[in-house]
This record gives C-alpha cells, sequence and structure tokens, in this order.
C-alpha cells in the first residue's frame, strides 16, 4: 500500500511539528477546514477563528521551514518506510477513536499488520526469570491463535513479548518512544529488524527524537489504543506498566493481570489491577475467551477448545508425569512450590541430602514435574499438579 501523496505528507508534517499543536489541536484544525492541506494554507484570520493564538500561528508557519519537515520526508523514502496520516486508509481504525490520536505515524514494516486483532502486553523492565519466561510463552501461544502482540520494544517484558510473538510464527507491533531512525534500547536493534521484517514498527514522533521520559507515557497511550486489551505481566506499584493498563481501563480496552507469589513486589501491580477490576489470567485461553465476542468473527482467531497441534514432546511428558513417583521423589516434589525457589529450601524442607536433592531435581525435570528457572532455582510445572 503506497503513502500519502508528498503534498499531503508535507501537510500532515506540518501539524506534527508545529510547537503547541499536538494531537488534539491539530485534529481539532482539519476537521474544522476540512481536510490537512487546507487547515495549514489558511489565512492567519481563518486561524484565528478556528482558535488559534497568534504564537500557535506563528508557529504554524515556522513548522514549514522546519529542517524535521524536509528530514521526515527523505526518511519516508526509505525502503519499507511510511507515513500514515490520520485519514490515510491504513492508519488503525481502532487508533482513530481516540481523541488525541497521533495526527500521523511514522511505520517500517507491512501497514495491514495494523488491521489485525493485537493484544497489548507490558511489563517490568527488570522481571524474574520466570516471569519472562511466562510472557514469551503467553505471547507465543496467543500470536499462534492469531492475535498480533503489541509492546514498547523496552528491555524485560516487552521484549519477552515481542520474542514469543515472533517465536509462535505470529505477528508483533512495537511502539518506539523515539524516532525510527534510531532503536532504544539498542541492544534490540537485532529484534526491531526482525519485528519490522515481519510485523511493524510504529511511532508518532519524528526522526530525531530521542529517548526522553515523556515521550513514553503518550507511546503508551498508542499500545492501549492499537489493542483489544492489555495483558501485564509483572509490574511494580508504581510503574509505566500501570498507566498503560489505566489507559485502556479508560479507553474502554479489556486490562488482563497475571497474578504472582505475595513475596514478589513485582507482583504488587498485577495484584492492584486484579483488586480494581482487571481480569485475572492463569492460562492463554483466558485470554482467548474474554476477546473473542470483540472479534466480530474473525476467522484468524483460534479460540479455546478448537483443535490446535500438540507440541513436541507433549504427550511424552505427560506419559511420563502419569508414572508413579518413588516415595522419596513424592517427598521431594511435595516440597517444591509453583514460586521459584533455590535448593537448599527443598534440602531443609524434604530433610534429605543435598547431593542426592541436586540428582533428584534433575530427574523430575526431566519428567517434566519441575522447571529450573535460573540461579539454581525451580518450581513445580503445571503437569505436575498440586
Amino acid at each position: 500500500m503506497s503513502g500519502p501523496p508528498v503534498s499531503d505528507a508535507r501537510a500532515w508534517l506540518q501539524l506534527v511539528h508545529a510547537r503547541g499543536i499536538g494531537p488534539l489541536r491539530g485534529r481539532t484544525l482539519v476537521e474544522h477546514f476540512g481536510d490537512a492541506a487546507t487547515a495549514v494554507a489558511a489565512a492567519p484570520a481563518a486561524l484565528r477563528g478556528a482558535g488559534l493564538s497568534d504564537k500557535l500561528i506563528e508557529a504554524l508557519a515556522a513548522a514549514a521551514r522546519a529542517d524535521g519537515l524536509q528530514r521526515d520526508l527523505d526518511w519516508a523514502g526509505g525502503e519499507h518506510c511510511q507515513l500514515l496520516p490520520l485519514d490515510h486508509p491504513a492508519y488503525p481504525a481502532r487508533l482513530r477513536q481516540l481523541r488525541d490520536a497521533p495526527l500521523l505515524l511514522y511505520l517500517i514494516g507491512d501497514p495491514e499488520v495494523l488491521a489485525t486483532p493485537q493484544l497489548a502486553m507490558v511489563g517490568t523492565r527488570n522481571p524474574s526469570p520466570s516471569g519472562a519466561e511466562t510472557a514469551e510463552q503467553f505471547a507465543a501461544h496467543l500470536a499462534s491463535r492469531g492475535l498480533s502482540i503489541t509492546s514498547g520494544l523496552a528491555l524485560g517484558i516487552d521484549g519477552a513479548a515481542h520474542r514469543g510473538a515472533l517465536a509462535g510464527d505470529g505477528l508483533s507491533v512495537a511502539v518506539a518512544g523515539t524516532g525510527l531512525d534510531r532503536v532504544y534500547p539498542a541492544r534490540h536493534r537485532d529484534l526491531a529488524r526482525q519485528i519490522a521484517a515481519e510485523g511493524a514498527l510504529i511511532s508518532e514522533l519524528p526522526t530525531g527524537s530521542p529517548p526522553r521520559a515523556e515521550n513514553f507515557p503518550r507511546r503508551n497511550r498508542i499500545i492501549a489504543g492499537l489493542s483489544l486489551g492489555v495483558l501485564v505481566v509483572e509490574a511494580a506499584l508504581r510503574s509505566g506498566s500501570l498507566l498503560t493498563a489505566r489507559q485502556a481501563m479508560e479507553q474502554g480496552r479489556e486490562v488482563f493481570a497475571i497474578p504472582g507469589s505475595i513475596h514478589n513486589p513485582l507482583a504488587r501491580g498485577c495484584h492492584r489491577l486484579i483488586r480494581d477490576g482487571a481480569k485475572l489470567v492463569e492460562t492463554a485461553d483466558d485470554v482467548l475467551e474474554e476477546l473473542a465476542p470483540l472479534l466480530d468473527g474473525s476467522p484468524t482467531l483460534a479460540l479455546p477448545g478448537q483443535p490446535t497441534a500438540p507440541g513436541p514432546g507433549d504427550s511424552a511428558a505427560a506419559a511420563a508425569a502419569d508414572e508413579p513417583l518413588d516415595p522419596a521423589y513424592a517427598r521431594l516434589l511435595a516440597c517444591i512450590d509453583h514460586d521459584p525457589q533455590p535448593l537448599d529450601v527443598f534440602v531443609a524442607r524434604s530433610e534429605l541430602p543435598a547431593q542426592e536433592v541436586a540428582s533428584m531435581l534433575l530427574m523430575l525435570e526431566l519428567r517434566g514435574l519441575v522447571r529450573a528457572v535460573g540461579g539454581g532455582r525451580y518450581q513445580r510445572t503445571a503437569i505436575s499438579g498440586e
């Protein structure tokens, strides 16, 4: 799908670069004059009649000569780069519903991905090993069922969600808090390249925009606005993830949260959301069941209960788990929680020698009853039951 004519793109960019105009006032101007080109070409008297002060009229005129405007046009001429103004056919309909929707989106990748049903996944930048693993597994499963996974390209849960979606042969949308001529954080450069190749990178910020703190709350409203709902995986009580969830609630989107251990400070934000009305999620199918009525019969989403191909080793793992355990192994398994804990805890609880516990944990892991989560910690798996 081609971008807008250069003249139209220039008009929208002039509104974007006019200091003090912003999404709300810019949209009001376009609605008042009928289109962006007419708005930016209007005489000062007409602009005053539309509610602009002399200072804003001067800013609008100056924006037409801004270096950044031409830089954006040059960027849009690059491979797979595109500008999507608010009136562009590929501009995502859900996002357009927001009164403060971006006047223009910068995009690298396939604009058609923005029309797919999306689920936002957000969380802490410093997750626990099990939190990152949970995010990646949920994203892979949900992406394989037809939901595009949308997040903010940040470290931690964001990155895990993007990687999981791609690993599940699904689509992902990354909303950047910078201009798209850079990748932030830099260590996600390869991930951003893969998302652009198999999904879409978008931003409302002009090229050259650095990662300023004030950019990220603005980015969060876009993440929520694109999506049918927001799933929070590990978040502290004061975090940008909770802000995204609050914005989603205000926008009428569904909000989901995965609970965690009461001893994990990164679970407290999710617990607060659940107390405030977010839907508690234990499995990916909990999300699919809730979103099904919002999909308008979309044929792309496989709903819970529909047959899916078993994962590699599923049958073997289930069969091994059904075999009766030696009493000593059953005793050790009873000492292992679903929350990750270190080996010395299991030694103390089971009163078995540490060397035996270490080898027994390996056997339990091979049978799929426990999982190593890093740092010498283990947790019970879902297949091991209560």
